[in-house]
């Protein structure tokens, strides 16, 4: 696993139960998105990639879609799985899914790129591609902006040691159109979420 991966995985695997109990409220426009992403992943299986300790992921069950929630921390996973028994959750990377080709109807990347290199998440984008079908959507949410920043604690001022990167709408754009995707235009989708068909 490379540096960064490490870096990540330590910084969640430390806040992970602190961050359950603090992050349990969404964020606006998410009961839209998620009805959006379950409407157009068309009864097809979703995963949730970064999915945290599983409160997307139960959202998303709640409107009826077979989800699979993923993160790289495995305390993210234990308290998933400790909260949401019922729903499957898993180890694994964004950048290296687990998964065969084309068989996904969503992927959900819900502020869980902004931790990536900037240079590693074009990586990312081509494994979301690979596992959607035709037709497949891809929901991201993301801090809008350019700038970089060390985060050193967080959630209950736990340590934490990983960089948030922010990043103009357009940025992602062009990496999404190289990896294959097409825009999916909506004028209700706000401009810390994007939204991409394969």
């Amino acid at each position: 696993m490379t540096d960064h991966l490490v870096g990540i995985r330590t910084s969640y695997d430390t806040v992970a139960t602190s961050y359950a109990e603090l992050v349990q409220d969404g964020a606006d426009w998410e009961p839209e998105g998620f009805d959006l992403l379950a409407k157009l992943a068309d009864g097809r299986p979703v995963i949730d990639v970064g999915c945290g300790p599983g409160r997307t992921t139960a959202l998303l069950a709640a409107r009826g879609v077979q989800v699979t929630g993923i993160d790289l921390s495995p305390g993210m996973i234990a308290v998933a799985r400790r909260d949401h028994p019922e729903l499957d959750f898993r180890v694994g990377s964004m950048t290296g899914l687990d998964l065969p080709d084309g068989r996904l109807g969503g992927v959900l990347s819900w502020w869980s790129i902004i931790h990536l290199p900037r240079d590693v998440v074009p990586q990312a984008f081509a494994e979301f591609h690979r596992v959607l079908a035709p037709g497949g959507i891809l929901l991201l949410g993301f801090h809008v902006g350019t700038e970089s920043t060390h985060k050193t604690s967080g959630y209950g001022d736990l340590p934490m040691d990983l960089y948030v990167h922010r990043w103009l709408p357009e940025g992602l754009t062009e990496i999404a159109v190289k990896a294959g995707f097409t825009p999916y235009v909506d004028g209700d989708i706000p401009p810390d979420r994007l939204a991409f068909r394969k």
